[in-house]
């Protein structure tokens, strides 16, 4: 299965799922994949790190900013087949192994099917794994403090409110912000292109979400990589503020 990777910086990938992305950064033979896409991409993943020269055995960790299931879906096949470790922030790590789930419900989607792209957007999710169990087994916590000694050496960000412990990854060396879900650029249920925050539906506690944006404006950087939709270049600062003024 074919993945549709771009490198947007010096060791740096973009990758484009099935309708959600994950990033790949590499120092070396040696990389740090963050999120894992659908419980259905797994073969995009596995074909995304052969793209960028580099295997699952060669994979450091792998960074989760949120345990929904479309961003989860590989990281267990990788810790229990390869050894790979598994982190995340401390909030989300009893996320991750489904001790609760900060998902939107079945009912809440079918709510919102009137919404242009919901249903189509939900078929498509609960065929690509997006109401499987999906928990990872032993997830860990990030180590304390800064960048992490991986490669990349990306920056965990808290940014709550899409669910209690997500976070964003910043790598101020190429001037990066991996937003996951805190701030996306586009998703098939948004009529809005963009800087933007996903539809109310999908969070957990969306006062938290509009104010984690103020959290990433204090980012430097230029170009970011979410979670859905494609890269968008510019300040970090504003594409944060421009997602506040349409989450208002």
């Amino acid at each position: 299965m074919r993945a549709d990777v771009h490198e947007v910086a010096d060791g740096t990938y973009l990758v484009h799922g099935s309708h959600t992305n994950w990033v790949i950064l590499r120092e070396g033979d040696a990389v740090t994949l963050v999120d894992t896409g659908y419980p259905g991409d797994r073969e995009r993943v596995l074909a995304s790190l052969a793209r960028v020269g580099s295997s699952p055995e060669a994979v450091a960790a792998v960074l989760i900013t949120h345990a929904h299931n479309d961003h989860l879906g590989s990281a267990e096949y990788l810790r229990a087949t390869y050894g790979t470790p598994v982190y995340l922030h401390e909030a989300e790590v009893p996320h991750a192994r489904r001790e609760f789930l900060h998902q939107v419900s079945v009912g809440t989607v079918l709510a919102n099917g009137w919404r242009p792209g919901v249903l189509r957007w939900a078929v498509h999710a609960i065929r690509s794994g997006g109401t499987a169990h999906t928990p990872v087994t032993a997830p860990q916590p990030f180590p304390d403090g800064g960048a992490l000694d991986l490669p990349g050496r990306p920056v965990p960000v808290h940014t709550p409110g899409h669910t209690d412990g997500h976070c964003a990854f910043h790598v101020p060396g190429t001037g990066v912000l991996i937003s996951g879900d805190a701030l996306v650029s586009g998703h098939p249920t948004s009529r809005i292109e963009g800087p933007q925050l996903l539809p109310d539906m999908f969070h957990h506690q969306l006062p938290r979400a509009v104010a984690s944006l103020d959290v990433l404006a204090e980012l430097d950087g230029g170009l970011l990589l979410p979670g859905h939709g494609p890269a968008h270049r510019g300040p970090v600062r504003d594409a944060a503020h421009r997602a506040r003024e349409h989450a208002l």
